[in-house]
């Protein structure tokens, strides 16, 4: 049974949602699930805005029939060739021999990669700025190479002033029905899922996101239809607002992330020790388990907070894998412009601070705050005052961004 939605007389979201998968491209966690979004323009010509994963291959197909009444479908949009948007070209093209494939020509190379298929005389190729009529509605093509892959497009659809933003703008998450983001409460059920989405999948091509944006400034933009999450038609510049300040690297609380590697409860101890005395402090804080929170949790509140403090033991004469781990991710995707401490660990030789340091300043715009804390096995009631002065810095710096 098919289930669709108007976005308006003209234009229908027919996509569909997938709360069975557990992982996000086999690596994220999706409690909440997921959806994949695509559109149908109804006008003298037909126009599809790219398909679905193949998880939802026979509801996609019953919406697209549904929406369609009868009509042959004129174009397919490639807007991104990502395989859980573009699983369904292949019986696109076997059920409507007139249909045109429209993409860049990055889309069409990565097309003849994933697929086998003669597309010849079948293909519109475009470039930045061309249109396509489709009588009453005109779409612009806008190029946004890395925002996340290289040949991604968005299109601008003139007369309802619809952006079709690709991956940009979009979340983890199912919606329940409910596809607009005036039917959710964003900030409570959505933002934390939008966040780790951005940071984890787009984060890393900051520049890219910043170079989009400012084509988006220019253009009167009324809705905006990404491939996943919901679809916006009010509030713009907040989600706008969110991507600029992601994209710039800016926290987006002035706070701190206190993550810690434990193997036996001392590190971790010390990482409790340090939040009690940053609540006396009136410092909002959230303490992390490195060993058990998975990556995208981390990623996600690395980006959100203006203050990280990492405590790890040193482990075989170096760090502790699962921090170790962490902050290589935080480097390949570009994490920058934060605030850091230090707590090392160590029985006989700790070295776990000097390599943390060494990793923060392979990223740009850390500053590590001083003093670091050394620990011996386990803190000791001598090392009070210290952990105070660490707190205190910590507190005194976070003042001074409020």
């Amino acid at each position: 049974m098919y289930c669709t939605r108007n976005i308006s007389e003209h234009i229908h979201w027919i996509g569909g949602n997938d709360r069975r998968l557990a992982l996000f491209e086999n690596l994220f966690p999706i409690p909440n699930g997921v959806s994949y979004n695509s559109y149908l323009i109804m006008d003298e010509k037909t126009a599809l805005m790219d398909t679905v994963d193949a998880s939802i291959s026979r509801l996609f197909f019953e919406n697209v029939d549904h929406v369609l009444n009868g009509r042959t479908l004129d174009y397919l949009i490639v807007n991104h060739m990502e395989p859980d948007h573009c699983a369904n070209i292949d019986e696109l093209v076997r059920r409507y021999p007139d249909m045109k494939v429209v993409g860049n020509a990055k889309t069409l190379q990565f097309f003849n990669q994933f697929y086998h298929m003669d597309l010849e005389g079948r293909t519109v190729i475009v470039k930045e700025n061309d249109t396509l009529n489709l009588g009453a509605h005109t779409l612009r093509f806008l190029m946004a190479p890395m925002v996340h892959w290289p040949e991604v497009m968005i299109s601008y659809e003139e007369s309802e002033k619809v952006l079709f933003s690709a991956d940009a703008f979009g979340t983890f998450g199912a919606p329940g029905g409910t596809v607009f983001n005036d039917e959710i409460d964003f900030d409570r059920d959505w933002l934390e899922d939008a966040r780790r989405y951005y940071s984890n999948i787009v984060g890393k091509y900051g520049p890219q996101v910043q170079a989009v944006l400012k084509k988006a400034s220019s253009l009167d933009i009324r809705i905006i239809c990404p491939l996943h999450g919901p679809i916006w038609r009010t509030d713009l510049e907040y989600l706008i607002g969110k991507y600029d300040k992601w994209s710039r690297y800016e926290p987006e609380d002035i706070c701190a992330a206190i993550f810690y590697g434990s193997m036996y409860g001392d590190t971790e101890n010390a990482a409790d020790h340090l939040a009690a005395l940053l609540a006396e402090a009136g410092v909002k804080s959230r303490v992390y388990d490195v060993s058990k929170t998975h990556m995208s949790y981390l990623i996600s509140e690395a980006f959100r907070c203006s203050h990280l403090v990492f405590a790890a033991p040193t482990y075989n004469n170096g760090l502790y894998p699962a921090m170790e781990s962490f902050l290589l991710d935080m480097k390949a995707l570009n994490l920058q412009n934060r605030t850091a401490a230090i707590i090392e660990n160590g029985t006989w030789a700790p070295q776990a601070g000097k390599i943390m340091r060494e990793h923060l300043g392979g990223m740009k715009g850390m500053a590590v705050l001083e003093p670091s804390l050394t620990i011996r096995s386990s803190m000791k009631e001598s090392q009070a005052d210290d952990m105070k002065a660490l707190a205190q810095a910590i507190a005194e710096s976070i003042a001074e961004k409020q």
